[in-house]
């Protein structure tokens, strides 16, 4: 599939050929290979070469938010390869917000029964001496916010419900 994405104010020329993890992406002529797994509810573990990192990652807008640690850029895609370059997310249901590292709770941005919008922080988790805000999966209702600060998780601990 061909696709042009917009990051940085910059348009680039995306071609992913491959499948099940597996692919070899041509960005603006230069070619990678490129594996990729889930890690946790909203991360994955990319492999670029010999080069690997685990990213977070949520719908935005006509795009997605990527982050890293330390940091977050917004990736928009063209109209006609939204669908196609990643898998939509599901909208219906509750949706589980869970720590994607061991770490500590030092904030919790949020309340039980407080509507939020997709994208809002909820919670800070303090992990490798770094902070990194997780935020809501989807808009709804906070159904349960079970991280307290100063509490220490594990990966994979639920720490919120969004319906």
């Amino acid at each position: 599939m061909i696709f042009d994405a917009t990051v940085l104010g910059r348009t680039l020329r995306v071609e992913v050929r491959g499948s099940d993890g597996h692919y070899s992406v041509n960005v603006d002529g230069e070619t990678h290979e490129v594996s990729v797994s889930d890690v946790a509810h909203g991360f994955t573990r990319l492999r670029i070469g010999a080069h690997g990192h685990e990213l977070g990652l949520e719908r935005e807008g006509s795009g997605y938010r990527v982050s890293f640690p330390g940091d977050s850029l917004s990736v928009e895609l063209a109209e006609v390869a939204r669908g196609s370059a990643v898998p939509a997310r599901r909208d219906h249901g509750p949706a589980r917000l869970t720590a994607p590292m061991p770490g500590r709770i030092v904030r919790v941005l949020s309340e039980v029964g407080a509507d939020v919008v997709a994208g809002q922080g909820l919670v800070v988790i303090e992990a490798m001496k770094m902070e990194n805000e997780l935020r809501a999966p989807r808009g709804g209702r906070l159904l349960e916010l079970l991280a307290r600060e100063g509490q220490a998780v594990e990966a994979g601990a639920l720490l919120a419900v969004v319906a």
